[in-house]
Parts: structure tokens; sequence; C-alpha cells
């Protein structure tokens, strides 16, 4: 009797996936790092990845939602493209056909491609993932360049984070032994299917010729203060959830006009600068 494959399930997850990204934000968030109003979509980009691998499994939930999503955005950026040159009718015509032609005609011929636990389970399509996030974020929905590479670096820790609980999952502590499904879930590529990998290779090198420049982004998480900041605020001086007597914290980064130091606006812009 073949061994049932030893995989998270979706709650686990997506349960994972939050806890992970809502750290992460609590971290960029005390950094002032970021803008709060683009927290929430480089937050959603973690939980998103963290769940983001089982796409290549058919009758799954996260397969179903993320087509789901992905034709009601294809349907609307269409809408809005073609708002102008066609009447109610055709619009109507045409937003309606790209939301079932992408939730129902995509989602069929992705899954005929596909194997499950295939190219979709390495690091290589977490890099072209993350690169396609940081391309949508810029010039699809107009971040600055350097919140689209925070955006792809939370879907890319969220979507490792995915490979390394399948992995965990494949080994039965209790029994003391190591599932066969061991290994096939955290890999670089899938040496099984080559061909898929190569096309893979391709997409994530082209995905990343397209994503906006890194500079600001690299600047922004890498200047001494950000994290000498962090170890200040770490823990709290005196009782914990004090509210009479705030913590003594004097931000070295971002302030306001008046030089009161509270979060502002945050390394990375919320939109870029003209």
């Amino acid at each position: 009797m073949r061994e049932r494959e030893a995989m998270a399930n979706f709650t686990t997850h997506i349960g994972a996936g939050t806890v992970q990204a809502g750290v992460l934000a609590t971290l960029t968030l005390a950094a002032d790092v970021v803008a709060p109003e683009n927290l929430v979509a480089v937050t959603l980009a973690g939980v998103l990845g963290s769940v983001l691998p089982d796409i290549d499994l058919k009758d799954s939930r996260a397969s179903k939602m993320m087509f789901a999503g992905l034709a009601v955005f294809s349907s609307f950026v269409v809408l809005f493209a073609f708002a102008e040159k066609f009447s109610i009718v055709e619009l109507m015509v045409l937003w309606l056909g790209t939301l079932i032609i992408v939730r129902y005609g995509l989602h069929t011929l992705f899954h005929r491609l596909s194997v499950h636990r295939g190219v979709w389970h390495s690091l290589l399509a977490g890099l072209f993932c993350a690169a396609v996030t940081a391309i949508i974020l810029r010039y699809v929905l107009g971040r600055h360049e350097g919140v689209a590479w925070l955006g792809a670096g939370f879907l890319f820790l969220g979507y490792l984070q995915h490979l390394v609980l399948d992995e965990i999952y494949s080994v039965d502590v209790m029994n003391r032994r190591i599932k066969s499904s061991f290994g096939t879930a955290l890999k670089l590529f899938d040496s099984r299917y080559r061909a898929a990998s190569a096309a893979m290779l391709v997409a994530a090198a082209l995905a990343l010729y397209m994503t906006p420049p890194t500079k600001t982004f690299v600047e922004g998480i890498t200047q001494r203060e950000l994290w000498a900041g962090l170890n200040q605020r770490l823990l709290p001086e005196g009782k914990w959830f004090k509210i009479i007597s705030p913590p003594h914290y004097v931000s070295t980064r971002a302030s306001d006009a008046s030089g009161s130091g509270h979060i502002t606006t945050g390394t990375l812009p919320a939109r870029q600068e003209e």
C-alpha cells in the first residue's frame, strides 16, 4: 500500500504564515521602515506566500482562492484599461469573459501542466513569485520600489516557511521514521521534471530583469540606525504595557516637523516621489 503523502494542511499553513507575517510587520513598523498604509499590502503578501506553493494542488483551497482572486483582479484590470474605448455592454462582456477564462480556463490548463510537489515546491519558484510580487506592487499598484521589494521579501519568507513546514510534516517523530515524501517539498529545483525546472528558471530570470531597482530597499534595511532602534525598543522600560509613562524612545530615523520622532511615513515612501 502506498504511503500517504505527508504535508501540512491549509489551516496550518495560513496560521503559521499569518503569525510570521505579523511578527515581520511588527518589526517593520517598530523600525519605521515603511508607511503604515503600505504595511497592509506587504503583510498580505507574506500571508499569500505561505499558501502559494499549494497552487499546484488542483482541489486545494489555496489553488481555488488564488485563481479566483487572480480572475477578479485580471477582469478589473481589463475593465479599467478599456473603459474609454467600448460601450457598457461590451465592457461587461470583456469583464465577464476575462473572469471566466482566468478562473476556469487558466485554472484547468495550469493543473494539466503541473504536478503537486513539483517545480512549484522549490526555492526557484519562490524566487519567481517574489519577483512577480515586486513587479505588481511597483508597476501595477504604483507603490514605491522599496515597498515593492519589501513585499517581495515578505512573500518569499512565507513561501520558504511553507516548504519547511511540509518537510517537517514528512518526519514522523512518534514512530521515529522519515516518510517517503521527505525531500520533495524543500528543494532548489525539481530534478525529476527538468523541462519544467528549466522553464521556471527562464521565467524567474525574465521576472527579475523586469523588477524595479533594489537600491532603496537595500539601503533602507541595512542602515545601522534601524537595527540600533530595534534593539532599543525590543523590551519595555519599566513596567510592561505601561500607559501613563511610555518608553523613552527617540527615533534616529524619520521624524515629523516638530521633531517628536514618532512613526511617520517610514524610510520607504508611500508613493514614488515625483
